[in-house]
């Protein structure tokens, strides 16, 4: 693989100043001009990121980082491994790496007008060539590994209710030889639909957490239903979530849908060095699901590892898997449940319909339950960003270090850890 030379390691180091001026801007043109050049992208790119500018922002931040840590890129590593599970659960191949080159590159000389000169645009040419062969060459080793290839079709053997907006979807494959893998609990899987209201009928793909333990003839995935999504700002809803609203309203059971291969890096893995290690799920909302399949699958293997469950909805009726976790926890004495209410309704008494009021607070949560003095317990933590960015910040105050602390943002890009 072609390495860069001195001065263009230089030159890229350069334009750092410049990307965190401009970067979005160009790759908000960059995404434009390449979408309307090559129409068949709204069928890989996620068109609610694309309308609210997250996607390019993402990108943005993505290429400032790579820029600024071009001659120590060892750093980048978790996020690059965050990105590469993103791309092989979308099926984003080779091909597609030479089409946003050829279109970053001719937005960014656009951009930068006479500060893009040949010298700064061959540096970039040649730092994504190298970016883009590294991702290329980790994700072809995760398509190889995979248990299959390509979107497979799934059929709905059941749909559960298990809150006011969050629906468990039980999907098996239509193919009967077709053998679900043993993930790992956390990872996710993407799943396509056809939306028929984006111009004429567009393919759009959504990851969704894998909130069961493996080893079952079906996956489950658990959707909150997004009833708007912010467009221009918080004042401006312009559409429903276009995928998860499809999924509630209008999959029945028996209907098909495309599931990819599982992957993800937020995931529990049970090392012989700390097996009786306790274990700590933190989660906000629908941040839950990926967390109930470590809880599920910790129970299952009944494991000796003490955990600790700590949950916050806005009331009863947004909390979900309630009994579920309420039963484990009563026919388990090694899992503890912890309930927060943001705003509990009429009638709702702290200390029997929940445990303590108002949003996440580890300051209010016993240091038992947290297992703080012991060096080994690991922590999970899913939900908004400022939340988990919050449990982050909160735990190393307690002295936590951050490699015992695993953080899941749904969505592009990771959670923006200090």
């Amino acid at each position: 693989m072609a390495t860069l030379t001195p001065s263009q390691v230089q030159i890229i180091k350069a334009t750092v100043p410049v990307l965190a001026e401009h970067g979005n801007s160009i790759t908000t043109k960059m995404y434009a001009d390449m979408i309307d050049a090559n129409p068949d992208l709204r069928n890989i790119f996620n068109h609610t990121h694309q309308a609210t500018g997250h996607q390019a922002r993402a990108l943005a931040g993505a290429l400032l980082a790579y820029a600024a840590h071009i001659d120590d890129l060892g750093v980048l590593s978790p996020a690059l491994q965050l990105i590469c599970h993103k791309h092989v659960s979308l099926y984003i191949r080779a091909e597609h790496y030479d089409i946003v080159g050829a279109n970053l590159l001719e937005s960014m000389k656009t951009v930068l007008g006479e500060a893009g000169t040949s010298h700064t645009m061959d540096a970039w040419g040649a730092a994504y060539r190298q970016l883009a062969n590294t991702m290329i060459s980790k994700e072809d080793g995760m398509y190889q590994s995979a248990g299959w290839h390509g979107w497979k079709e799934f059929y709905l053997a059941r749909k559960v209710r298990e809150s006011e907006d969050i629906t468990s979807f039980y999907l098996m494959p239509v193919e009967a030889k077709l053998m679900i893998p043993v993930y790992k609990p956390g990872q996710y899987v993407s799943v396509r639909v056809k939306v028929d209201e984006l111009d004429g009928g567009v393919w759009q793909a959504r990851q969704y957490s894998l909130s069961d333990a493996p080893g079952q003839d079906h996956v489950r995935i658990s959707v909150k239903k997004e009833p708007s999504i912010e467009i221009a700002g918080p004042k401006h809803m312009a559409h429903k979530g276009y995928v998860s609203n499809m999924l509630h309203e209008h999959k029945s059971e028996g209907d098909v849908i495309r599931v990819s291969h599982p992957f993800g890096d937020f995931y529990f893995e049970d090392k012989d060095e700390d097996k009786d290690a306790p274990v700590v799920l933190i989660s906000a909302g629908v941040g839950l699901t990926c967390l109930m399949s470590i809880l599920n699958t910790l129970v299952q293997e009944k494991s000796s590892r003490l955990i600790s469950w700590i949950h916050g909805a806005r009331d009863s009726d947004t909390r979900a898997f309630r009994k579920h976790v309420d039963a484990l926890a009563a026919n388990n004495e090694r899992v503890r449940a912890v309930y927060f209410d943001s705003n509990p309704k009429d009638g709702e008494v702290e200390g029997q319909h929940f445990d303590v009021r108002g949003r996440i607070d580890l300051d209010k949560i016993g240091k038992d339950v947290l297992f703080i003095d012991n060096d080994k317990t690991q922590y999970f933590a899913c939900g908004p960003a400022q939340f988990m960015l919050d449990v982050d910040a909160k735990l190393r105050s307690y002295g936590v270090p951050a490699e015992r602390v695993k953080l899941e943002l749904f969505g592009t890009g990771g959670v923006p850890r200090a």
